[in-house]
């Protein structure tokens, strides 16, 4: 009997990879189980590379560049020289035609002769550029200072404040002679443009006992250019108007002192504008105390104005009364050619 032949591998199984070799007969298939895959490790992504700046020395930097040779045609070279020159010239001319023109006529009658001075008045006629023009341009120039100023204002901020030891030197700051202290005496305040429309007169005494005190240690600054720290003593000023409120429509104060006097110790009035605002700010006081001690004659006994936040010519000292007005009163230093508002 024929034995039958068993059946191909190809017919069981998948045929062999190509390449693959059978095992021969007898011999023992090796069977291999597949392992389970291995998860491959997630690699982090490559950093990108920083560019280091090499550091360059200070010199380095603001050392000049090599100058670099051009080739210039001499006559352009000529060309620009001419032009150069000429509007320097002329410049110059403007410049000193401008500065010529803003000086007072006092200072003018000091320099030039009399012909040349009349030639240059007579080409300032031709030009428009008259006397009304400069004292508009000049005032201009204030008032846009006081403009700014005004704008920057605010009741809300207040100046810098000391402790009592960094109290400085006061020097005594009369524009003119310092006043005798008979005045005192009998000094009284008037003060108008009320909302009642009377008048109302204190003696020092009525202040005193009407009105608390406070104190504030604050830097005076004086348009000269000097500064003093004062611990001053006196009543709010916007206490004095809610008591004696002004008219309805007053938005200024004068305040005169009738007791100045001039270099030559001859009556000078002094007189300044406090807008009501700058007033009613809670740092402006009615003084009539300086370090605890009440006012000394050469710093406005019995009673001054106490303004920080202006300079110091706005801090009238001896106040003779005060009106209130609806439009802003004149003010000595304003009309002396300085600016009306004042403010720090």
């Amino acid at each position: 009997m024929n034995e039958t032949e068993p059946p191909a591998e190809a017919e069981a199984k998948p045929a062999a990879e190509e390449g693959a070799v059978a095992p021969a007969a007898g011999d023992a298939v090796e069977t291999k189980v597949a392992e389970p895959e291995k998860e491959k490790a997630v690699e982090p992504p490559a950093k990108a590379a920083v560019r280091v700046r090499p550091r360059v020395p200070l010199a380095e930097r603001f050392r000049e560049p090599e100058e670099i040779a051009v080739d210039v045609p001499v006559s352009k070279i000529r060309s620009r020289s001419r032009r150069d020159f000429l509007l320097l010239g002329a410049g110059a001319l403007a410049a000193a035609g401008g500065l010529w023109w803003l000086l007072p006529d006092e200072t003018r009658q000091k320099h030039l002769t009399p012909r040349l001075r009349h030639w240059l008045d007579s080409l300032e006629a031709r030009l428009g550029a008259s006397p009304d023009r400069r004292e508009n341009l000049l005032n201009r120039a204030l008032t846009f200072d006081d403009d700014v100023a005004e704008a920057l204002y605010s009741a809300d901020r207040s100046v810098r404040t000391y402790r009592k030891s960094q109290v400085t030197p006061l020097k005594n700051n009369y524009n003119g002679a310092t006043p005798d202290a008979s005045y005192v005496p009998d000094w009284t305040l008037a003060v108008s443009g009320l909302a009642s429309g009377g008048v109302e007169r204190f003696r020092i005494s009525d202040l005193l006992a009407r009105f608390s005190r406070r104190e504030q240690v604050t830097r005076i600054c004086c348009v000269e250019g000097w500064s003093a720290v004062a611990w001053w003593g006196g009543l709010s000023f916007a206490d004095f108007l809610k008591a004696f409120p002004p008219r309805p429509d007053a938005r200024w104060a004068r305040l005169d002192s009738a007791v100045n006097l001039d270099a030559s110790g001859d009556p000078d009035p002094y007189y300044v504008s406090i807008d009501l605002s700058t007033a009613r700010h809670p740092q402006a006081l009615l003084a009539t105390h300086l370090s605890g001690e009440p006012l000394p004659v050469e710093h406005g006994a019995p009673l001054r104005l106490i303004a920080p936040m202006k300079l110091g010519l706005k801090n009238i000292k001896a106040i003779t009364s005060i009106t209130y007005t609806a439009q802003e009163p004149a003010d000595y230093w304003n009309e002396r050619g300085y600016s009306r508002y004042d403010g720090l």
